[in-house]
């Protein structure tokens, strides 16, 4: 059976402006579905359409079964929904919180607080468990809001940039619990910038660009298809880049070739050995790199070649990655 189905899926915020233009999806149960775009892709807004926040212009879609516009209650029953707003009252605890959420789900008292101390303990709340969510950090919030939407155990979940905010050992405690109720079944539909996450998580990834499916296909097929190696060249200006791409154009052996801002990145088979003849080939042509980088092709070559552009981290959530791990990944 087919957890989440969709057919020409189109959401128009005004004419000039379709936010998603035409998505067909046939996503299986018990899968990890990563749903990869930057920011204004149309990736969020496909999530809130699907979990019938926001209604679609056209198209039919049918979550777990149930048709999304002719039953959008028993859809919000049968899902959990974790977006990137976190949606949690200030003035209750955390405890409070996911009792709350349990109880609406007609959860029994008993089996609630039980749920809620398994699921503290899961995302290391527990000590702060009994303090008034205002006092807690962005990054404690965060994984607050993603327990709240598992604790009635629904079988499709829904997570929007679920880690966004995480030090690095609680977003890998996510990925393992994650991990854990996939193997029991659970469904989840991930949208993410984290191309490492994906990687790990994903049975099956789709990237959107613009409102459309550019590319879809397992982690593996997605990244075989670049070919085996990629070999990064980065230049001193943009006219550099785009010169020794232009060079490079006609080198045996090569894949396939991308230039953007002041990098280029070609791909082929046997990129060490192939390294020293780019490198001469482009000082022939008074090009200097100043810097290269041989890899394995990875899911960020993937985006590149479909889109046209890397996939980058919002900018703020970088800077507030990087003092997390600074002040020894307290968040």
């Amino acid at each position: 059976m087919q957890a989440i189905v969709t057919n020409d899926l189109v959401k128009l915020f005004s004419p000039a402006i379709r936010a998603v233009d035409g998505i067909d999806l046939d996503i299986p149960e018990g899968q990890v579905f990563g749903f990869l775009g930057q920011n204004g892709s149309g990736k969020t807004t496909t999530v809130r359409m699907l979990t019938t926040l926001l209604r679609p212009t056209s198209g039919t879609a049918r979550v777990a079964g149930l048709d999304l516009l002719a039953d959008p209650e028993r859809v919000r029953k049968t899902v959990g929904v974790a977006l990137q707003e976190v949606g949690l009252d200030d003035l209750q605890t955390g405890r409070e919180q996911l009792l709350l959420q349990a109880r609406l789900f007609g959860i029994s008292s008993n089996e609630a607080k039980k749920r809620a101390e398994r699921l503290l303990e899961v995302v290391t709340l527990t000590e702060d468990a009994d303090r008034p969510v205002k006092g807690y950090s962005g990054g404690m919030k965060r994984r607050l809001d993603l327990v709240c939407a598992l604790v009635h155990e629904p079988r499709i979940v829904f997570l929007d940039e679920p880690t966004t905010g995480l030090d690095p050992i609680t977003r890998d405690t996510v990925w393992r619990y994650v991990e854990d109720l996939n193997k029991d079944g659970v469904t989840f539909f991930l949208t993410t910038q984290y191309l490492e996450e994906a990687d790990r998580l994903c049975d099956d990834i789709a990237i959107i660009d613009k409102g459309k499916i550019v590319v879809r296909g397992t982690p593996g097929e997605l990244k075989s298809s670049i070919g085996s190696d990629a070999i990064t060249l980065g230049f001193a200006s943009v006219q550099d880049a785009s010169q020794a791409a232009e060079r490079l154009t006609s080198m045996e052996g090569l894949d396939r070739i991308t230039a953007v801002d002041r990098e280029v990145v070609i791909y082929l088979k046997n990129g060490a050995s192939a390294v020293a003849n780019v490198v001469l080939a482009l000082d022939d042509a008074g090009l200097t790199v100043s810097e290269l980088r041989l890899a394995q092709a990875t899911l960020d070559d993937v985006f590149l070649q479909a889109t046209g552009h890397h996939l980058e981290v919002d900018k703020k959530e970088a800077n507030g990655k990087a003092g997390a791990m600074a002040a020894g990944g307290a968040a």
